[in-house]
């Protein structure tokens, strides 16, 4: 693969990845097939010169959001933890394609993982790790969208990459709505007032304050992650636009 960083000027990355991507197509657990190829792509790219940052959903596993019974947050402590069981998996995958991984963890489960710290997640990220930042931000009621934003603040990502299975942001629900529209861009203020489903506001507003610009992109799609970096037309980018731009 060409490298991805000479073509788009862009070094290093967070990717968030939502727990369903790797379920494949059956909505709960790890699909091998799906896991196998997400970790190859991303060993690729950690291999190509761009430094990989990754947060990791536990959606495919437990959603505390929607525990039921549960209180609220002793069900986002379980879905922290399922998160963990995601990066591990995702972790050893990468290692197996040939690439330098760690986990690191805003739990302190350090027979697991080492637990996150900047400066240790920079010091990985430089050797050429792709570095999988586990349990979202460690405290009940911010989403892993939110940490995902939080993390590429903290190691000063270039880019926010969301791995969906959507092809990007639409004015309404595309599976509902067959009229439905894709932005190629957008602006960070009309996601927040329109209440896009691109990620929650908490994690909008702390892109758009730390200036941090986000590709939504369809992860399901084998090739896409590199197409992103190369500088293809891929997906919906989400920035300091004044004028949203629709698919034509």
């Amino acid at each position: 693969m060409d490298d991805p960083a000479a073509a788009s000027g862009v070094t290093r990355i967070l990717l968030k990845l939502s727990g369903e991507m790797l379920a494949g197509g059956r909505g709960l657990g790890i699909d091998a097939s799906v896991l196998e190829r997400v970790a190859g792509e991303l060993a690729q790219v950690a291999l190509s010169g761009v430094q990989v940052g990754v947060v990791v959903g536990g959606g495919n596993i437990f959603r505390g959001i929607t525990a039921g019974a549960i209180d609220r947050v002793q069900g986002d402590h379980m879905g922290m933890l399922a998160t963990v069981i995601n990066a591990l998996a995702l972790v050893d995958a990468i290692k197996r394609a040939g690439c330098e991984a760690q986990v690191m963890t805003a739990l302190d489960i350090q027979r697991v993982a080492e637990p996150f710290e900047k400066r240790a997640a920079l010091a990985h990220l430089n050797r050429g790790a792709v570095v999988i930042f586990a349990a979202g931000t460690g405290c009940p009621f911010f989403s892993t969208d939110t940490a995902a934003a939080l993390r590429a603040a903290e190691i000063q990502a270039d880019l926010l990459l969301k791995g969906t299975k959507v092809d990007g942001v639409y004015d309404k629900d595309p599976v509902r709505h067959a009229d439905a529209v894709r932005y190629d861009r957008i602006s960070y203020d009309q996601v927040v007032r329109d209440k896009l489903r691109v990620m929650d506001i908490t994690a909008t507003s702390l892109c758009m304050d730390n200036h941090i610009p986000i590709t939504v992109f369809d992860m399901s799609k084998p090739g896409n992650l590199a197409r992103v970096l190369s500088g293809e037309a891929v997906g919906t980018r989400v920035g300091s636009f004044e004028a949203a731009v629709t698919s034509t």
